[in-house]
This record gives C-alpha cells, structure tokens and sequence, in this order.
C-alpha cells in the first residue's frame, strides 16, 4: 500500500498547537443517527482550532455502529474538515471487520485510522503485533495503535509494531508511564505518541515528563473554552491555572464521571446538551445521567465555566 508521508508530519503540527478533537456522535430521541446534528457538532468544533479530529472513536459511541451510520459519520467529519485538519476514524473489533471499517475510511476521504482495542477476548503479544500487520496489509491509510484494556504492548512486541509499514503512532491509555517511558525510548525517533487516558488532563503533566505531550479531550467536546484554556496554560508552564483547573473541575469531573460505569460518554454528551449542542442521548449499553447526577453536572460546568470567564 502507498501511504501518504504528510500525514504524520501534519498530525504531529497538530498535536503542538491544540488538544485532539474526538466529537460525539449525534443521535435523535428515538436513537436513529442524526446527520445534521453531527454536522452542527463537528463544524463548532473544528472552528474552536483543534490538532486534529478522531470521529468515530471511543467518545464517538464507534462500537453502536452499523457501517452505514459509519460512513455517514466519517463522511461529515471529512467534509466539514475540509483538508484544515487531519481526520483519523476509529476501527475496531477483529482485524477482517476493522479492515471492513478501514475501507469505509478510506472511501469517505479520512486522513488516517486509530486502530481501537479488539473485542473481547485477550490475546498474547504475537496476536496484539498480527492484529496490526493484518489491518495495515489491507489499508493505505496510517495507523494509530490504542493500548488500552486488553491490549498492552512490552517493548518486544511494540519494536515490532512501530516497524510495521504504516504504522505511525501509539495512543496510550494506560498510564503506565514506566511502560511507556519504556517504549517511547525503543520507538523510531518520528514516532507519535498520544495520551489517551480518560479525562487525559488530570496527567498530562505526568505524560509530558516522560515525552508524550499530546493528548485526546472529552471536554473539549463539550467545553473547548476549558479545554483550551487547559491546553495553553499547560503549553506555556502557567502551574497556577493548570492547578486551579485541575482542583476545580478536572478532578469533580472524574468523580462525577466514576459514579457509574459508562460515564466517560454519558457525562460528556449530558454536558454538551446543556450547552444546547445537537448531539442527542446515548445508545444502550451506555445510559444517560440521572436527574441528580445531571444537576451536579450542570453545578461544575458553571463552575469550570466560570475560571475561563465563560458561561454555560
């Protein structure tokens, strides 16, 4: 397969000037996809400068899709990118269905592809290095590897799939940083590594330390004021904001979110709905907040709102 070079060059400008977009995919009442609300929700969030858009991911509810609501969804964020900012789709499940989804990608014009963990079952270190030989042989599109869940690579194992042709970078969500620090220094020196830990900002200092300074955020789609304010604090060494930011929204968040499982979507599609962004309920298995955990939700995105002097 012919890759395209600039991709991983424009991915990687990206990641230096803004946090990593990953949308919500838009559903109506009944749960039917919702086009136009995907649409209203990926142009507001291109237009707040991200490095780069991840549709159909982890936040984008990837494993409730048939492959048509997946073309749609790849499509739309394409279009409104309109080539300012790199599209990496997700896929997942077992290699000959995230092929499946890769082709989809492809067709629909997306940049590169993060390969999410498989379904189910663990495999052992020569079956996480197949899964990613078998996609990447079926593909012109970069990959991004996610370890995450089930799928941890040993420097082994990881050597090998950083030598894999296609294969540009590695999103960790783990937070492992002995681990990572460990493959961030076996890695090919134009390797890219992504902080993919849930709610990244509470430790993206942490990863930073240990030279993985880009990272993915749910509240960027719900809050790019917070989100970005983040970003640059963090960027320009500015500890008092990254430590208010963190003692008064970052870390309520993450309580808020580990009160139920399912949370880390949930809570990030309820707080877009309260800024009136068309995004819709979640589908089962995931549930939508209760009334008094939705309360608590709309109390601290005041508040968050507030230390960046906006309003909900």
């Amino acid at each position: 397969m012919t890759l395209d070079p600039d991709t991983a060059r424009r991915l990687r400008d990206g990641m230096a000037r803004g946090v990593l977009s990953f949308p919500l995919t838009s559903f109506h009442d009944d749960g039917t996809l919702d086009p136009d609300g995907f649409r209203a929700h990926v142009a507001a969030q291109i237009a707040t400068g991200p490095g780069a858009v991840f549709p159909a991911c982890g936040t984008g509810e990837f494993f409730s899709l048939d492959e048509d609501e997946y073309r749609q969804v790849v499509t739309v964020a394409v279009e409104e990118a309109g080539g300012r900012v790199p599209v990496v789709a997700g896929i997942g499940y077992g290699w000959a269905q995230a092929v499946r989804f890769a082709r989809i990608a492809e067709e629909a014009g997306a940049d590169a592809l993060l390969v999410l963990p498989h379904y189910l079952v663990a495999a052992p270190q020569d079956g996480l290095v197949a899964q990613l030989e078998q996609i990447a042989a079926r593909t012109r599109l970069p990959l991004i590897a996610y370890q995450r869940g089930q799928v941890a690579f040993g420097v082994g194992a990881f050597r090998r799939v950083a030598a894999i042709p296609g294969v540009i970078g590695l999103k960790d969500g783990h937070s492992d940083l002995d681990r990572l620090q460990r493959l961030t220094l076996a890695a090919p020196e134009d390797f890219l590594f992504f902080n993919g830990a849930a709610t990244a900002e509470i430790q993206a200092r942490a990863y930073a330390t240990v030279g993985v300074p880009a990272y993915s955020s749910a509240v960027h789609a719900f809050a790019p004021e917070i989100a970005n304010a983040f970003f640059t604090a963090l960027r320009d060494g500015d500890d008092g904001t990254v430590d208010k930011l963190l003692r008064d929204f970052y870390v309520p968040l993450v309580e808020l979110r580990d009160r139920v499982p399912g949370y880390a979507v949930s809570l990030v599609k309820a707080a877009a709905r309260l800024r009136g962004r068309p995004v819709g309920p979640v589908r089962a298995p995931l549930t939508d907040p209760t009334a008094a955990d939705l309360a608590d939700l709309r109390q601290l995105l005041t508040t968050g709102l507030d230390l960046v002097g906006a309003a909900l």
